[in-house]
């Protein structure tokens, strides 16, 4: 068993998450989103869906993008 990283939850189902070279192990999907989604620059939320990059930014959509200050910044429907 292994445990997970966020919650310490020692568990015969954990999974692993292989990303920028480190390996994280998790029980469940709240705990790997918990760790891993990004958080917008504007509104704090964490970003699960597809985001938006704006100079280096992670933005939760195009309306918060613009919301600080990036131009140019359209959601793709």
């Amino acid at each position: 068993m292994a445990r997970c990283e966020v919650c310490g939850n020692d568990y015969g189902m954990t999974f692993e998450v292989h990303a920028q070279g480190a390996v994280h192990v998790f029980d469940c999907f709240s705990c790997a989103i918990h760790r891993m989604a990004p958080i917008c620059e504007h509104c704090r939320v964490q970003i699960i869906g597809q985001g938006v990059e704006a100079d280096g930014k992670w933005y939760c959509g195009a309306h918060c993008a613009r919301s600080d200050g990036r131009v140019g910044i359209v959601d793709r429907v």
